[in-house]
């Protein structure tokens, strides 16, 4: 696992009333968005700060630049097994909301 991603809302108290349409989401709270991915020891590998709150964790992880050394090739090389099967790429633990790709591994809310 390369680790967990996630975005998380931090609420402005003084926003600009110039961008306050940005940065405002449907329930009339203003924020810029954190999308962050930390690993079981808490390191945390990436962070991209400052998407407007009207966004959502799709719409940062398609603005986000957490999967350009994938697309250009130069991702970790992780080799782990599961069921006698040999994987060589890594995998983020994502909740649902996140895409069916084959990076993410979506987490199970209650066990």
């Amino acid at each position: 696992m390369i680790g967990s991603i996630d975005c998380i809302h931090w609420q402005l108290k003084n926003c600009s009333t110039a961008w306050q349409g940005d940065y405002g989401n449907r329930k009339g709270q203003k924020s810029i968005i954190l999308e962050a991915v930390a690993g079981f020891d808490t390191w945390v590998w990436h962070a991209f700060f400052g998407v407007a709150g009207s966004q959502n964790d799709l719409n940062v992880l398609s603005q986000s630049p957490v999967f350009n050394d994938f697309l250009r090739g130069e991702c970790p090389n992780i080799t782990y097994q599961i069921n006698n099967t040999v994987y060589q790429t890594g995998y983020y633990l994502a909740n649902d909301i996140y895409r069916r790709w084959t990076t993410f591994v979506k987490s199970i809310p209650n066990p």
